[in-house]
């Protein structure tokens, strides 16, 4: 067989290198190069540049991390103290716009009331599974049953601990910081419709104390309120029988008080968990110790008032611990000298404990419009009236920083839980 030689195959590479260098060189071989068009006689080419500028977010509070942390005894009952007398587990949620149920609202929660809350109905334990729409659509509400002592009949409502675990007839709820499952029936409440609620919540950031009178340790408190704020929540709501699938943002929160906190010394509330059109979200809470009769003619300085602006879940919160209030409208007296809010205005700032925050010289300018509402009257001898439901909001944010003066129009809708008490 013929074999090439080393010397041979140097010869074939030499003369096919100078074949190709003769070639190029005489123009039948070429480099391909991009075309350059010429810019047009008189007009600037345009300028593509990646847009620098950030949203505009709020200055937020420095908050302690102890003010931030939640354990798992702190989620679980606390009545089971001789001196704790009232606990309450409360879920909420906005369904944003990809859900089957838009701009609705529910609520759920789960209430050991004090005896003498609903004075005369020795019926303490108080269910809520309620759903509201934007356009008045309502199911569900509220129903306050017995408290057995245990021995012949079991409490309506039962709790355990370490964790959230929860029941009331078919309804519970169960899960762990920063996870809960919630399942509510409205059974007996709304004799006209069946309502479901099945819900998923997580919550991506830490809670914050409202309430509480010791640093650390809140577990060993008589008197304590955490919330977790823009919670993500998924999962279905079933109204006679239809299913719809939902997600939204919404909160938890979680409160209990001692023997010493009575009836008469809390004669209302107004508690909102708002989620605005951009995503952020807002907690606002007041109480009111006097008679409605009377706390109209006092200042309108929120002295047991919370306020609470966040722009990313949780993370980071802006503070407004200098509130003052006003209920703008009211509907017809529920009893004499009471009547139900409709509407409140909210301004908020920030408070003596907050100097650098001060220095913004921001403020919260809040108007709640309650628009669709469920509301229970127990009347002789209790004489209580609550309202639960939706609410639209509007207002303003403004703030002032290195950069020059800003103010945010913000709107949104949010749940709403008023209380109003004659005595």
């Amino acid at each position: 067989m013929f074999k090439l030689k080393k010397i041979d195959i140097l010869i074939v590479v030499i003369l096919l290198v100078s074949s190709g260098i003769v070639l190029f060189k005489a123009g039948y071989i070429y480099q391909p190069s991009e075309e350059k068009i010429p810019p047009s006689e008189g007009r600037e080419q345009p300028q593509i540049e990646e847009s620098t500028e950030k949203p505009l977010i709020p200055p937020t509070s420095i908050i302690p991390g102890y003010m931030r942390a939640v354990s798992p005894t702190d989620e679980g009952l606390h009545y089971d103290k001789i001196s704790v007398c009232r606990e309450w587990w409360y879920f909420t949620v906005v369904f944003d716009e990809n859900s089957e149920l838009p701009g609705w609202v529910a609520t759920v929660s789960f209430n050991h009331m004090a005896r003498g809350d609903l004075l005369g109905t020795y019926k303490p334990d108080l269910l809520v599974v309620a759903l509201h729409g934007p356009n008045g659509e309502e199911y569900g509400g509220m129903i306050n049953k017995e408290r057995g002592l245990g021995i012949l009949k079991q409490p309506t409502l039962q709790a355990k601990t370490p964790g959230v675990s929860v029941t009331y007839e078919d309804s519970w709820v169960e899960g762990e910081a920063p996870e809960w499952v919630v399942h509510a029936e409205d059974d007996d409440i709304d004799l006209n419709h069946d309502l479901i609620i099945d819900l998923h919540y997580f919550a991506p950031y830490d809670p914050i104390w409202t309430i509480g009178d010791r640093s650390l340790q809140k577990t060993k408190s008589n008197l304590a309120s955490y919330v977790f704020i823009g919670c993500n929540v998924t999962g279905t709501i079933e109204i006679d029988g239809k299913t719809y699938n939902v997600h939204g943002l919404g909160f938890h929160e979680h409160s209990w008080s001692p023997n010493i906190v009575t009836r008469g010394l809390i004669n209302g509330w107004d508690w909102s968990h708002i989620t605005l059109d951009n995503g952020w979200n807002i907690y606002y809470s007041t109480y009111y110790p006097t008679p409605q009769y009377i706390s109209t003619k006092l200042s309108k300085t929120d002295v047991f008032g919370s306020l609470i602006l966040t722009s990313d879940q949780g993370e980071t919160l802006t503070i407004f611990d200098n509130t003052v209030s006003e209920i703008t409208k009211s509907n017809e007296e529920t009893f004499p000298f009471v009547a139900m809010p409709l509407g409140i205005h909210v301004i908020g700032k920030p408070g003596l404990l907050q100097p650098l925050l001060s220095t913004y010289d921001i403020s919260l300018d809040l108007r709640i419009n309650i628009d669709n509402t469920y509301e229970k009257i127990w009347k002789f001898p209790t004489y209580v009236g609550m309202n639960v439901g939706r609410c639209t909001i509007d207002g303003t944010i403004t703030w002032t920083d290195e950069n020059g003066e800003h103010k945010i129009d913000i709107e949104g809708v949010g749940t709403i839980w008023d209380m109003r008490a004659f005595i």
